[in-house]
């Protein structure tokens, strides 16, 4: 289904109800928009009177040389290739709503995670976590499972998280062989990966329209 950035704000507001801390997770393969679906349901939020904050997966990622050390560099962005355990601390402890919570924020133009660059305040009342594996059914990112309060699936045709990601990696100045690689040998079969292996959720959106 399609769906307009005031829907998907205007429903998250409903399923809220009078909680003090309501947990949305916005998931789906690299390239399906995530990250921008975040900041503007963050900003719809805040424009309804609302407090807000987003939580991005990709702080997760484990450093270059860990992956090198594990083999996993040319990899980045599979599901081992993040702290999950780390991730699901801080998703605890910011469901919990009772204190600050300092989070990571991944840089991609140097491609390193930057810890406590975020803070998660006790007064923000909603948290926009968005991340590719946040409904993957597999290992221990299954644990998330009855985490989230509501819970949105990104996935376009794969003809358009393909165009995406070949904008993506031009965008940061690789050479065409370096972007095939990137788009071919990773994410896309990542993002196979992340839509076969998913748990149910609340509503699965192809485009969204501002």
């Amino acid at each position: 289904m399609s769906a307009s950035l005031d829907d998907v704000a205007g429903e998250i507001i409903a399923r809220a109800g009078n909680t003090k801390r309501f947990l949305v997770a916005i998931a789906g393969p690299p390239g399906a928009g995530k990250s921008t679906l975040a900041d503007n349901v963050a900003k719809a939020l805040k424009a309804r009177g609302e407090s807000a904050e987003v939580l991005p997966m990709d702080g997760f990622h484990m450093d270059n040389a860990v992956l090198i050390e594990k083999g996993l560099l040319k990899r980045k962005g599979v599901p081992d290739s993040f702290d999950v355990r780390a991730f699901l601390d801080i998703v605890r402890a910011v469901r919990a709503a009772d204190q600050e919570v300092l989070v990571p924020v991944f840089d991609r133009s140097r491609e390193i995670a930057i810890a406590s660059a975020r803070i998660v305040s006790a007064d923000h009342r909603f948290i926009v976590i968005e991340g590719n594996y946040l409904l993957f059914n597999q290992g221990k990112w299954a644990e998330l499972e009855g985490m989230f309060d509501y819970s949105i699936m990104l996935a376009p045709p794969m003809e358009v998280l393909e165009e995406r990601l070949w904008a993506r990696w031009r965008g940061y100045d690789l050479d065409e062989e370096a972007a095939q690689a990137k788009v071919y040998g990773n994410d896309l079969p990542n993002g196979r990966l992340i839509l076969e292996n998913r748990r149910r959720a609340d509503v699965t959106i192809d485009i969204v329209q501002d």
